[in-house]
């Protein structure tokens, strides 16, 4: 075969990962509140969990709290946060949800803080969307739309969301 053909396939493939966040980020704003590029990843069938992962800009004056939020896929949806003590990963529930300080952000990401889909009806199969409503404190309900992501997917690179 043609070394030349084979070059610039092999870059594409390359490449290919790290455009796909960059085609499809999407943001959602209410009031002081913008949540960027909300992704997730694909489920096994038969997985009752998943994870949704985002920043959220706070462009106000005051804090807000992201509380959870609920989808048509998930009975529903909790902030959760992993730590990792001794080499032993845990995750646990942030009961009063996530702070967002005024003028600041948020990120969630895997392996730290992040949410949590729980009893999910189907599974979330890479290419489609999934359809939420987040809680803020003060913000109130935010509807935004996940992008499913491949299994084992890595959060995109923060320069892809500031548009450089």
């Amino acid at each position: 075969m043609n070394c030349l053909f084979l070059r610039p396939l092999a870059v594409a493939l390359a490449v290919s990962p790290f455009v796909a966040h960059s085609a499809q980020a999407h943001d959602f704003t209410v009031a002081n509140i913008k949540v960027v590029h909300p992704w997730s990843r694909a489920t096994p069938p038969g997985a009752k969990v998943g994870g949704g992962y985002l920043k959220i800009e706070n462009m106000g004056a005051a804090p807000d709290r992201l509380l959870g939020g609920t989808s048509e896929i998930a009975q529903r949806i909790e902030v959760h946060e992993t730590t990792v003590t001794d080499g032993v990963a845990r995750m646990r529930l942030l009961g009063e949800g996530l702070a967002v300080p005024a003028g600041g952000n948020a990120e969630l990401k895997p392996g730290g803080v992040h949410l949590m889909l729980l009893d999910l009806k189907s599974p979330l199969k890479q290419g489609e969307k999934v359809k939420a409503t987040l809680m803020f404190e003060q913000a109130g309900r935010v509807e935004v739309e996940f992008q499913v992501d491949a299994i084992g997917a890595q959060p995109p690179a923060t320069a892809e969301h500031d548009g450089h």
